[in-house]
């Protein structure tokens, strides 16, 4: 049975979007990593941007130029579960599309693009994503940039030097290579991102052809007060309230603090549950809910 874009993409998004946008700005903390990532992902989906600025910088198009926009048209996004990986990966190209008034399209790549394991199996259904991906891209007169999300990214893109790994495996991530590249060759309007808890577990030859690697970190104790401060806006927090949860939610002898999920998805959600439906959210009952939902443990290869 041949497979369709339904078996092998998630919902395409569209941007911009009002919920991409606000799902974006909800992302507290991670200012440096979202205004490196504009850039490099603004020239990779519109090199003609760096050639402007070539021109009217220098008068001419510098070779340095070709240099940067001819790189892979990949990014990897490595770090702990709940830091904010996914959720920028699949909404940050919403401040481009308004900033440049453009329409992007975000596509993910689903897991059942892996297969079953039999033979053949992976290489082809990754080839036929690819090859729907390159289609939608060459289209004539589209023009509009794409970023295709891979979340889970060790499952597609596990190093092929792994003793265990089995020979399927190995021909899929060629095929995932292959994809890559022949975007960079046509010089297609296409950013791939790679999401991943275990980048050391990523095939090296995948993470050598990067374009730009971003780490994801838990947040310090400025980040979280800042995370708490936006998630609890109104209720009337005294600043002296926001860093003593702040610092309820570090380590605290655990060697690890809260995530930034733990704290939006976990925390916020069982405050307002707890203070629902007649009592007013207070700093006491935050504190009361953080010490009920511990931090989540950092992912664990063992």
């Amino acid at each position: 049975m041949n497979p369709t874009n339904d078996d092998l993409f998630e919902e395409d998004l569209d941007l911009p979007d009002p919920i991409a946008q606000q799902r974006f700005n909800a992302l507290v903390g991670l200012d440096s990593i979202k205004i490196r990532l504009a850039k490099e992902a603004e020239l990779i989906l519109q090199p003609k941007l760096l050639e402007d600025w070539s021109i009217r910088a220098h008068g001419a198009i510098l070779p340095a130029v070709g240099w940067v926009t001819g790189r892979p048209p990949l990014m990897i996004f490595a770090g702990d579960v709940g830091t904010g990986k996914t959720t920028l990966a699949e909404t940050f190209a919403d401040a481009i599309a308004r900033r440049h008034r453009i329409d992007v399209r975000v596509k993910r790549l689903s897991l059942r693009a892996r297969g079953s394991g039999a033979v053949g199996e992976m290489t082809r259904l990754i080839g036929t994503a690819f090859d729907a991906l390159l289609r939608e891209a060459r289209s004539a007169g589209s023009g509009r940039p794409t970023v295709l999300v891979i979340d889970e990214a060790d499952a597609l893109a596990q190093s092929r030097e792994a003793a265990q790994m089995h020979h399927e495996d190995r021909a899929g991530v060629n095929a995932l290579i292959r994809g890559i590249s022949q975007i960079a060759a046509e010089r297609l309007p296409v950013l791939v991102i790679m999401c991943t808890n275990r980048a050391d577990a990523l095939d090296p030859a995948v993470r050598r052809r990067a374009a730009a690697e971003f780490t994801f970190a838990r947040p310090d104790d400025a980040q979280r007060a800042a995370v708490l401060s936006t998630v609890f806006d109104g209720v009337g927090l005294t600043n002296r309230q926001i860093a003593n949860l702040a610092d309820l939610t570090s380590s605290n002898g655990r060697g690890y603090g809260y995530t930034y999920s733990d704290l939006v998805d976990r925390v916020l959600a069982a405050t307002c549950l707890a203070a629902y439906p007649d009592r007013p959210i207070t700093a006491d009952l935050i504190a009361e809910q953080i010490r009920a939902n511990p931090p989540t443990r950092p992912f664990s290869d063992q």
